[in-house]
């Protein structure tokens, strides 16, 4: 339908906003002008209308048996292709568009979309065999490290329902790890792929920025969105990874050359003679990090170092700097992309969602109200922050982003990889329901120490279970040279050969 012409008390509101100085006969003037000019957004509508997609008829229904709420919808989609993911289930994160199939992206502000396209991870999946089994729960628009901000009522953890199975690809772990599916895509701006892996005992692989194309996923901020596959083994991720990367012309944080690596064929080449950098500020971070997981973490470690590998301490003192990149990049830029920008913001040259947008930006000013209280802390500071600095300190952390690569980079010049824990800590309790507010902020913050940062620099990281603590898993992440995330997946197979994999749960 056309566009709607502005009124004369618009387009006073919109000149006294941009201190115009145009008085009542001045813009008598320019609203013609203005308004003739919007026939070039009726033709543009008109011509989109010629070619835009429709949804296909999909069978889905809501899950009956959802013990752990990570289940958002079900489905059973496939192509009958034979390829190498033939035979096996698929969730899909909920962030992530399947045509015909609902998606709620966690967030009544999105509940009541069906996307018309599918996401090129999908497509690329079910061209390898794969069928997908449903869309997992994910938290509320994809920004809380753990389980408990999604409209629908926490996702639990199949090791103990009383806990976190963290976020934000809180469903699609959860799954991974108690067998509802064999395997799952999930999506990473500050962890959220690393985070739900280790507290539920999984694989997670956050791949180098740009490798895996991000079209068809509902954007958080372009500089640190990404997609990856969360699996029960290393050699399952290796071969998710391999179907899923590479450029797809669309997605324009992916670079100009791009060429995928064999991720499954260096699995099994050891670690014999591999440089290990063991990160000093990984560990024992003040006031955080749980000793038991540093000690498991190290004994990991030397289990490498016992059969081959070459290990050895190494400090990168952006490591503790680059949190505060990480909270002012994902704050303000997530405030203007996602909030303001209802998710795609503009000046972006790859594909658009004109259906997302519309949807989203009538269901956020709709249901506003009932956002999480972690989505409420980082929009009032990042409006506010937008509004006072003017977007210089995202333009400075930014800048300062590309130090903290370098500095990554130098010590991955001398080691093959680095290592160090996942996370801190094992998997919290999930907040009561009516707990104040700055425990529910924290619980979905607290984790972050360690994979927050590597979203800012875009180096590869893999999470791979380390051992119990406590009972409950802890994890080990294996960072490596951008786009080389062949390496750190082969490290993270030695780590899983040696320690015989990772047992399920047993509590569901």
């Amino acid at each position: 339908m056309p566009i709607d012409r502005p009124t004369t008390e618009q387009l006073t509101a919109i000149a006294s906003r941009y201190g115009f100085g145009l008085d009542a006969d001045a813009i008598a003037e320019y609203a013609p002008l203005v308004e003739a000019s919007f026939d070039a957004w009726d033709a543009v509508e008109q011509l989109y209308a010629k070619q835009a997609p429709t949804a296909p008829d999909r069978k889905h229904w809501t899950p009956e048996d959802n013990p752990l709420g990570a289940w958002y919808v079900r489905c059973e989609i496939a192509t009958g292709d034979e390829g190498p993911l033939s035979g096996r289930t698929v969730a899909v994160k909920d962030n992530v568009m399947v045509a015909g199939v609902p998606m709620m992206n966690g967030s009544r502000t999105v509940e009541g979309f069906i996307p018309v396209r599918d996401a090129t991870v999908v497509s690329r999946l079910l061209a390898a065999g794969a069928t997908i089994a449903g869309k997992s729960t994910c938290e509320d628009l994809c920004f809380s490290g753990g389980s408990h901000t999604t409209a629908l009522g926490p996702v639990r953890n199949p090791w103990d329902t009383n806990r976190s199975a963290g976020g934000s690809s809180s469903g699609s772990a959860a799954l991974v790890s108690s067998g509802g599916a064999d395997l799952a895509v999930g999506g990473d701006q500050g962890g959220s792929i690393r985070i739900p892996s280790a507290y539920c005992g999984v694989v997670g692989h956050k791949p180098t920025h740009g490798l895996v194309p991000y079209t068809g996923a509902f954007p958080i901020e372009l500089t640190i969105d990404h997609l990856g596959p969360i699996t029960r083994t290393v050699r399952d991720a290796a071969v998710m990874l391999q179907v899923m990367a590479g450029p797809d012309g669309l997605d324009a944080r992916q670079p100009d050359r791009l060429n995928p690596d064999d991720y499954v064929g260096s699995l099994d080449q050891g670690v014999d003679g591999l440089r290990i950098g063991v990160l000093q500020e990984g560990f024992g971070i003040p006031g955080v990090s749980q000793s038991g997981v540093d000690d498991a973490v190290r004994a990991t470690i030397e289990r490498l170092r016992s059969v081959g590998a070459k290990v050895e301490e190494v400090s990168v003192p952006w490591h503790t700097d680059a949190m505060a990149l990480w909270a002012v990049i994902a704050t303000e830029g997530a405030t203007w992309q996602m909030i303001e920008g209802n998710a795609y913001g503009l000046n972006y040259p790859g594909e658009y969602d004109p259906e997302l947008i519309a949807h989203f930006a009538k269901g956020r000013r709709a249901h506003g109200a009932e956002l999480s209280e972690t989505l409420k802390a980082t929009a009032l500071g990042g409006r506010h922050a937008l509004d006072v600095s003017y977007g210089q300190h995202y333009a400075m952390a930014r800048n300062l982003a590309l130090e903290a690569r370098k500095a990554y980079d130098e010590a991955l010049d001398r080691y093959d990889v680095l290592m160090l824990p996942t996370l801190p800590i094992t998997a919290t309790e999930l907040p009561a329901p009516n707990a104040p507010v700055a425990e529910r902020v924290a619980r979905g913050l607290e984790m972050l120490a360690n994979t927050a940062p590597f979203d800012v620099t875009g180096h590869p990281a893999t999470s791979v279970p380390a051992g119990p603590v406590d009972g409950l898993p802890a994890a080990a992440m294996i960072v490596g040279k951008r786009f080389d995330d062949a390496t750190c997946l082969r490290v993270a197979h030695a780590v899983e050969q040696l320690d015989g994999g990772f047992p399920m749960p047993t509590s569901v």
